[in-house]
């Protein structure tokens, strides 16, 4: 079973649409991805929805 996906998010601080790598073995966890245009680090939250589909929800480091 592969448990990675590709969402595109946009960076909360330059507004710029960026492709993630999302695990599915990650839902419920949080962490910090540099964006790949800006580099400013972004708080990414993993979670999956009432249907089991994997999300990524963006925000600025001081926002999270």
């Amino acid at each position: 079973m592969n448990y990675l996906e590709y969402q595109q998010i946009s960076c909360p601080y330059c507004g710029e649409s960026i492709e993630v790598q999302i695990d599915y073995q990650e839902a419920g966890d949080q962490y910090i991805e540099d964006c790949q245009v800006c580099c400013s680090p972004i708080t990414m939250k993993v979670a999956l929805d009432e249907d089991g589909a994997v999300y990524v929800t963006a925000h600025a480091e001081n926002e999270a």
